[in-house]
């Protein structure tokens, strides 16, 4: 299971787990597909920062 800390992992259309900004505190998934990957750096401790293909924007936590 990769955890989505390194950008060279994620790929546009990837099945993903992530936790949004407002969700941050109780750790709730929201589950979806990738559309655009918004980290730049090639790695980040806390989850590469993506767009879902329903809009919603967050860190990967899982990739499904």
């Amino acid at each position: 299971m990769l955890s989505g800390q390194k950008r060279a992992d994620i790929r546009a259309g990837l099945k993903v787990k992530i936790v949004l900004k407002k969700d941050q505190r109780s750790g709730i998934l929201t589950e979806g597909i990738v559309k655009d990957i918004l980290t730049n750096s090639p790695s980040h401790p806390h989850g590469i920062k993506v767009r879902l293909s329903d809009g919603q924007v967050g860190r990967i936590k899982e990739i499904i």
